[in-house]
C-alpha cells in the first residue's frame, strides 16, 4: 500500500536498519575465500573482489544467486540486496551504475547466468568519485569479455505462495554484431502484498489498541532497452531507456480500534470501540532516458565519460478513510468521520555527469569530475473531511499545492597511488552545493509558504591498504557523506491511519551527515575481521509523538508519527567471518558472527510542520546486539546438477529511533536442478515463521507505544528458467544514468 502504510514507513527506519544488521553479517564487503589454487576472495586497494569464474558455486546459478552467496552480502526478502553496515546497496555493472528501476534490476539479476560473470567487486566505503548518500555501498558486477557475436536470451516464469498467490514472467534478449549491441527486457506480474498490524499506545489513563490487516494488490509491467555502438577503437556511444508502471487499485487497511479509559486508582472506567477502514487507489509511472559517451585517451586506461539523463516520475493516489462506531463484536454502528485525500506527485529531473580519469605509468591515477541535478516536484494535495458527530453538513477542505525545486552541483578530485606491491592509498574529496526552494499556496503556517535552503558541503575520503604478506592483509577507510530526504518526505501531507493516529511529512527536513570508518583484517583469503564505526548527525526518521486531546468531553490519546531530523546516533560493530569450501567443494559456506552497538541521542516534543506541542519523546539509549548469519550451498551430485541451499540469520534485539526492536530470525531452504539449458528451483523462506517485526517503547513520562507488523514472509517460490542462443554473447555496456541518485529518492 502506498499510503505511509500504516507506519510501515516508520519502523522501516528501524527495520531496514535491522535488516542491515542481519545482512550486516552477510553482506558484500568481500572477504576472501575458498581454498583453491586460485584466490576466490581477495582485497584490492579500496574494494573486495570475489572471483566468480573460479568459484565452485557459480555453475547453474543466476547472478542474484551468486550475489547472495558472496560473503557479507544478503537478501532477506529475495528482492533487495544489503551490504554489511550500509543503508543501501547500489548495483554497478562493468563500473557503471545500472539505470534500471528496482523491479527491473532484480529481474535482470535473476535472469543473467552466473557463468557470464567474471567477478564481483564490493566497495563498502566508496571514494569521492562515486555519487552515493549516507553509508551506501556499491556492488560492481564485472561481465566476462571476449565473447562472440550472436543472439542469446532467457525466459523465466515463477509462481509464489505466501499469504496470497502471485506470479511473474520475464523475457530478456541480447544481440551483438560487430560494433552494435542491443539488450532488452520485458517483465510483468501481479501480487497481493499482505500485512497484519497490532498498534498500541497510551499511558496509565488512556490506552488505544488497533488491530487489523493490510491488503495491497499490485500489477506491474516494465522493461528496458539499451543500445551500445562502438564509434571507433577508442570511443563508444550508448542510449538507454527504461520504464516501469505499477497499478494498485483496491488497497485496504481495516483496523478494529479499542479505547480503554482508566480512573485515577487504575480501575477501568470506560471502553469504546470503532472501526477504521481505508480504501486506496494508486498508479505510478517511471520513465528515464540516458545518453552516454566514453572516450579512451591512452593505452593505460585513461578515459573521459559524459552522461546526460532525463527522468519523469508520476504517481496518482486517492484514498477514502472512514471511521465507524462499533461494539466488541466489530459491528458497524454508523459512520463517525469521513476523510477523502488525493496525494499525487510528479517529478521531473534533468541531470548530467562528466568524469575524467588520467592514469600514469608509475601506478598513479588522478580522477576529476562533476555532476549537476535539476529537479522539480509537484504535489497538489486535496483534503476533505466530514465529522458526523459535530457537524455532518459541513465539509472541511484543506487543499495544498506544494512545489519543490532543487539544484545540486557536485565536484570531486581523487588521487590514487600504488606505492609498492604491498602498500597503496587513495585520497579525495567531494564539494557539493545544494540550492532548493519549496513553495505552498495554502500552507498551514506562514513559515510553510516559502522554504529556501542553500548549503555547501565538503566531503573528504581516505583509504589505505597494506598486504603484510600473501596470508595477511589490513586496510582502513574513512568517508563522509550526506543523506538528502526523499521528495515524498518533504511534501507536508498528513496521512490518516485511524481517527486518532496519523503520519505527518515535513518540508523542513534537512540533509543529514554521515561519517564512516572501517578497519579490515584478512587471513589466508578465508577469514576476516571487520571493525566499523558510523556517526549520523541530524538523522532523518519518523518519531512517535503522543498528546491528550478532548473530543465530545472525553479525553483521548492521539498518536502522530512525525517525519523530522532527530538528533544523532552512532553504530559500532565488530564482525568475525569465514568463507570456505569443504569436502572437495561439495560444501561451500559463509559464516559470520558479530556484535552491534547502537547509541541513540534524540528528543522531540513539537511537530515542526504544524507547531503543535506533544508530550516529550526521548530516545537517549544504548543497546548491544548479537548478529549471526550463514549461507550454505551443498552440491548433491558429481555432475553439479543438484544443489541444496540452507540459509539462516539471527538479529538480537536492539534500540532504534522508535524504541526497542525485538529479535528477528529466519531459516530459508532451497533446492535447484540444472538440466541442459533449463533450471528448476524451489525456494522456501522463513520456514519457522520467526521473521516478524515488533517494536516496544516506554517513556519516563508514562507514555507507551507498541508496533507489531507481520508481513507473512513464510512461503515458497517455484521458478523455471530457459536460456537460449549463444551464451557467450557479450552483454551491452551498461551505463550509469545521471539521474539514478534522484530516482532513488522517489521511492
Amino acid at each position: 500500500m502506498k499510503t505511509p502504510l500504516l507506519i510501515a514507513a516508520l519502523f522501516f527506519t528501524g527495520f531496514t536498519f535491522a535488516q542491515e544488521k542481519k545482512s550486516d553479517s552477510v553482506k558484500t564487503k568481500n572477504i576472501e575465500g575458498v581454498t583453491l589454487t586460485k584466490q576466490v576472495f581477495k582485497k584490492q586497494s579500496d574494494r573486495f573482489v570475489y572471483d566468480v569464474a573460479a568459484s565452485p558455486v557459480a555453475k547453474g546459478n543466476t547472478t542474484f544467486d551468486i550475489l547472495k552467496q558472496t560473503p557479507l552480502l544478503s537478501s532477506t526478502d529475495d528482492k533487495t540486496l544489503k551490504i554489511a553496515g550500509k543503508n543501501n546497496a547500489l548495483i554497478y555493472i562493468n563500473g557503471r551504475k545500472s539505470n534500471m528501476d528496482a523491479e527491473s534490476l532484480v529481474q535482470f539479476l535473476k535472469n543473467t547466468p552466473a557463468e557470464n560473470i567474471q567477478k564481483i567487486e564490493v566497495i563498502t566505503v566508496p571514494g569521492s568519485e562515486f555519487q552515493v548518500e549516507s553509508s551506501d555501498g556499491i556492488i560492481n558486477i564485472v561481465l566476462k569479455k571476449k565473447m562472440s557475436d550472436g543472439t542469446s536470451g532467457n525466459m523465466r516464469m515463477s509462481n509464489s505462495q505466501y499469504k496470497f498467490n502471485s506470479s511473474q514472467a520475464s523475457f530478456s534478449v541480447n544481440y551483438r554484431k560487430d560494433k552494435l549491441g542491443v539488450n532488452a527486457n520485458l517483465s510483468g506480474g501481479e501480487n497481493i502484498e499482505a500485512q497484519e498490524f497490532m498498534l498500541k499506545n497510551g499511558d496509565s489513563g488512556v490506552r488505544n489498541e488497533s488491530i487489523g490487516p493490510v491488503r495491497d494488490p499490485n500489477k506491474n509491467l516494465g522493461g528496458y532497452l539499451n543500445i551500445d555502438y562502438q564509434l571507433n577503437d577508442n570511443s563508444n556511444l550508448a542510449l538507454s531507456w527504461n520504464t516501469w508502471a505499477n497499478k494498485s487499485y483496491g488497497s485496504t487497511i481495516e483496523l478494529f480500534n479499542t479505547l480503554h479509559l482508566y480512573n485515577n486508582d487504575g480501575s477501568l472506567n470506560k471502553t469504546e470501540y470503532s472501526l477504521s477502514k481505508n480504501l486506496e487507489n494508486a498508479r505510478s509511472y517511471n520513465n528515464s532516458v540516458n545518453l552516454n559517451y566514453e572516450l579512451k585517451t591512452d593505452t593505460l586506461g585513461s578515459k573521459l565519460n559524459v552522461n546526460a539523463a532525463y527522468l519523469n516520475y508520476k504517481r496518482f493516489q486517492n484514498s477514502a478513510n472512514n471511521t465507524f462506531l462499533s461494539d466488541i463484536n466489530q459491528s458497524n454502528l454508523g459512520v463517525i468521520k469521513n476523510i477523502m485525500q488525493e496525494t499525487p506527485q510528479i517529478i521531473n529531473n534533468f541531470s548530467g555527469t562528466a568524469d575524467y580519469i588520467q592514469k600514469y605509468k608509475n601506478d598513479f591515477t588522478v580522477s576529476v569530475g562533476g555532476n549537476y541535478n535539476k529537479t522539480k516536484t509537484d504535489n497538489n494535495t486535496q483534503y476533505e473531511s466530514i465529522d458526523y458527530t459535530t457537524n455532518p453538513d459541513f465539509t472541511e477542505s484543506k487543499p495544498n499545492h506544494f512545489v519543490y525545486d532543487e539544484n545540486i552541483f557536485g565536484f570531486y578530485l581523487t588521487l590514487e597511488k600504488k606505492f609498492s606491491d604491498k602498500f597503496s592509498g587513495k585520497i579525495g574529496s567531494r564539494y557539493e552545493i545544494t540550492k532548493s526552494i519549496g513553495t505552498s499556496d495554502n500552507a498551514l503556517t506562514p513559515e510553510l509558504q516559502r522554504i529556501e535552503r542553500n548549503y555547501n558541503n565538503v566531503l573528504p575520503y581516505l583509504s589505505l591498504n597494506y598486504a603484510i604478506n600473501e596470508n595477511h592483509n589490513i586496510s582502513y577507510a574513512f568517508s563522509s557523506r550526506m543523506r538528502r530526504p526523499s521528495f515524498w518526505e518533504l511534501n507536508p501531507v498528513k496521512n490518516i491511519i485511524t481517527q486518532d493516529n496519523y503520519t505527518q511529512n515535513n518540508p523542513f527536513v534537512k540533509a543529514s551527515s554521515t561519517y564512516n570508518q572501517e578497519l579490515t583484517y584478512m587471513f589466508k583469503s578465508s577469514y576476516f575481521v571487520i571493525l566499523n564505526h558510523s556517526y549520523f548527525k541530524d538523522v532523518i526518521t519518523q518519531i512517535p509523538l503522543q498528546r491528550e486531546i478532548v473530543r465530545n468531553g472525553v479525553t483521548y490519546k492521539q498518536l502522530a508519527y512525525i517525519r523530522t531530523n532527530f538528533g544523532d546516533k552512532q553504530e559500532m560493530s565488530a564482525m568475525l567471518g569465514i568463507n570456505k569450501s569443504f569436502f572437495k567443494q561439495y560444501l561451500t559456506t559463509n559464516f559470520n558472527i558479530g556484535v552491534q552497538h547502537n547509541v541513540n541521542n534524540g528528543t522531540l516534543n513539537t511537530d515542526p510542520t504544524t507547531g503543535q506541542i506533544f508530550d516529550t519523546y526521548n530516545n537517549q539509549s544504548k543497546s548491544t546486539s548479537l548478529v549471526i548469519q550463514t549461507n550454505n550451498t551443498l552440491r548433491l551430485d558429481k555432475n553439479k546438477s543438484w544443489f541444496l541451499g540452507v540459509n539462516y540469520f539471527y538479529v538480537d534485539q536492539q534500540q532504534i529511533e522508535l524504541g526497542l526492536l525485538k529479535n528477528l530470525m529466519s531459516l530459508d531452504l532451497s533446492i535447484k536442478k540444472v538440466w541442459n539449458e533449463w533450471t528448476f528451483a524451489l525456494n522456501v523462506t522463513d520456514v519457522l515463521r520467526t521473521n516478524v517485526v515488533e517494536i516496544e517503547d516506554y517513556q519516563d513520562n508514562g507514555n507507551y507505544n507498541y508496533v507489531k507488523n507481520d508481513q507473512f514472509r513464510r512461503g515458497g517460490t517455484f521458478s523455471i528458467t530457459y536460456n537460449f542462443g549463444n551464451q557467450k554473447v557479450k552483454k551491452v555496456r551498461d551505463i550509469e544514468s545521471a539521474s539514478d541518485a534522484i530516482k532513488s529518492r522517489t521511492r
